[in-house]
């Protein structure tokens, strides 16, 4: 008997509209503070430039088309780039609506009051970082110390791991040395600022896959909702030319892959969040597409890519295949 846990949204409509309007209410009483002659977007009308870490590409990409698509006379122009960069051009004001796997600083966001600037945060969803390998590659069950190794080049072969060949060392991917992903890994699993010397990057989430698919020693780093499964409703299976890491805390722990119910329950250990960061202090676009991301609408969109919704309550079902 195998038992399979998936992930329902339960709609609340009044929770979703209030914070709908609390949204818009907050960013109202900011905007008497900006030259309304400035202002010629309104929440959904107008034209506004956005930056978001491309690790997150594929949800807000269908974020973004469906928002297009009911709002005709709205054009968000979103850039696609590493996370720091993206940080970067907020601060040079570039653009004033930026989606990150972090929120600002305590001394970013000084930086913006002194300018008399209130930035706006919302928690939009949460991700999961995968840790892929090549379906050829046995190796599928690792735990948190051996992640640490790995990245900080303490374990640098497979050999260790099975009765792989001991000079078959661990070829580490990831798609940019500034992204959030490996921000995220530095930080929360490493505690360094550096990764091991086999590690190098390719520039892009689709050169991640394409690479671990074609190397057997290959261990790439993703951000899960590039690897979901678009066709099936649940998201409970990953793309067929690689192999997806289950994960163990400690060594004798039970393993979990980046499944949203395991994600819900903080089972999986490498969970990151999705912020949606607005610096703009009029009532205008970057505010109303955060609300509709944070909507009931949005935060199906988020759950049908493979990731966990930040506002929606839900709830976990258990299938039983007897």
């Amino acid at each position: 008997m195998i038992v399979f846990k998936k992930v329902e949204l339960i709609v609340k409509k009044k929770w979703s509209n209030a914070l709908v309007l609390f949204i818009l209410l907050f960013s109202f009483s900011t905007s008497c503070q900006s030259n309304p002659d400035r202002a010629t977007d309104t929440p959904t009308t107008g034209s506004i430039n956005a930056l978001a870490d491309a690790t997150f590409l594929p949800v807000i990409q269908a974020e973004l088309d469906v928002f297009h698509a009911i709002y005709a006379n709205a054009h968000i122009n979103v850039k696609f780039l590493p996370e720091s960069d993206a940080f970067k051009k907020l601060f040079a004001d570039s653009a004033k609506l930026i989606i990150a796997s972090r929120r600002l600083s305590y001394d970013e966001k000084k930086y913006f009051e002194q300018k008399k600037i209130f930035p706006k945060e919302v928690l939009v969803g949460r991700d999961a970082v995968a840790l892929i390998i090549n379906p050829k590659n046995s190796d599928s069950v690792l735990d948190l110390q051996q992640i640490k190794d790995i990245l900080s080049g303490k374990l640098i072969t497979w050999g260790g791991q099975s009765n792989r060949s001991k000079d078959q060392k661990i070829d580490i991917v990831f798609d940019h040395p500034q992204s959030g992903i490996v921000r995220f890994m530095l930080d929360s699993i490493v505690g360094t600022d550096s990764l091991s010397p086999y590690a190098h990057a390719l520039r892009s989430d689709t050169a991640v896959i394409r690479y671990v698919s074609k190397h057997e020693n290959a261990i790439g780093l993703i951000g899960v909702s590039w690897i979901s499964d678009k066709d099936d409703s649940t998201a409970l299976s990953f793309s067929k030319q690689i192999r997806v890491c289950a994960i163990r805390p400690h060594p004798n722990d039970r393993s979990y892959k980046p499944f949203q119910a395991y994600m819900a329950l903080e089972q999986y250990p490498l969970i990151r969040n999705i912020w949606m960061i607005s610096t703009d202090p009029h009532l205008g676009l970057a505010d109303g597409f955060i609300s509709f991301v944070s909507s009931d609408k949005g935060q199906r969109i988020i759950l049908k890519a493979g990731l966990l919704p930040a506002i929606a309550p839900i709830r976990l079902v258990n299938i039983r295949n007897d």
